[in-house]
């Protein structure tokens, strides 16, 4: 079984393309599951599998969490396939996606430097309270595409300055929340400078901290323009694994017209040998 390890600004998938129906009746949750472990295999924070489209769009995106489990959309993952989808010849420099949550319309800025369009909030609340160890913490959730990919937007002061584990807890118990049905992505970030945000995110499915999160970067900026502490126009945000862009346009009660840019970066391409993996 053959596969691309790619990575944008640290957020990693292992792709499988399974445009020509070879791979029909495989379990790709199983082997999601197997082959996002990091010390046992190629280790990844999700996988995604190249199918074809079912409607009008290049091919379709069917993600996969580090955990197995069905993810609606991933950002950087949307940007990385999109490169893929480029340097494999599946598509030219525009192209649409297939994901659960919607279309994605993607675009080639140079080599390794990729925009998408994220899917418009379905739902948006900038003052959902959560209430944890006594604590009530304010959060902006909003639910990017149908079926939406539920963000928690947590504005916290110096949380890169908290103790790891602290913010961990924080993360997690937030993660399972009642106050998000869905279960939800949870982003902490501040206002470093104008229109620029320092943010990390606890990413569901791999229930742990990520290197990046594009949609949770989306969500973010979308919140803190809707706030009024952002200008939306290219805000620049720093995760651990490096710097997104971020532009959008107000509308009604959400935000539309929602760009996501950065870079992506083609790993390794090999063969899948695991002794311990049936297909």
């Amino acid at each position: 079984m053959k596969f691309t390890k790619m990575h944008g600004a640290g957020n990693d998938f292992v792709i499988l393309n399974n445009m020509d129906g070879s791979m029909d009746g495989y379990d790709f949750s199983a082997i999601a599951k197997k082959l996002c472990a990091h010390r046992t295999s190629i280790g990844a924070d999700g996988m995604m599998v190249v199918v074809p489209a079912q409607g009008d769009a290049d091919f379709r995106m069917v993600f996969y969490n580090a955990d197995g489990s069905l993810g609606e959309m991933c950002g950087n993952g949307a940007r990385c396939i999109v490169r893929y989808g480029y340097e494999m010849g599946l598509s030219g420099e525009v192209q649409k996606i297939e994901t659960t949550a919607g279309i994605v319309t993607g675009w080639r800025i140079d080599k390794r430097l990729y925009r998408i369009r994220l899917n418009d909030p379905s739902i948006v609340d900038l003052d959902r309270e959560a209430e944890v160890d006594g604590k009530t913490y304010l959060c902006g959730y909003m639910e990017l595409g149908n079926p939406g990919l539920p963000h928690a937007i947590v504005i916290l002061e110096d949380f890169d300055k908290m103790d790891e584990r602290a913010l961990f807890d924080l993360g997690e118990k937030l993660r399972w929340h009642k106050a998000f049905p869905k279960g939800a992505n949870v982003t902490f970030c501040y206002v470093t400078e104008e229109n620029h945000v320092l943010a990390r995110t606890f990413e569901r499915g791999v229930e742990d901290f990520t290197l990046a999160c594009g949609t949770g970067c989306g969500c973010t900026a979308s919140v803190l323009a809707l706030k009024g502490l952002v200008s939306g126009k290219n805000t620049s945000i720093t995760m651990p694994g490096g710097e997104l862009f971020v532009s959008l346009e107000k509308g009604g009660v959400g935000t539309c017209d929602l760009y996501l840019t950065g870079p992506t970066n083609i790993v390794a391409q090999g063969e899948v040998l695991d002794e311990d993996l049936e297909f």
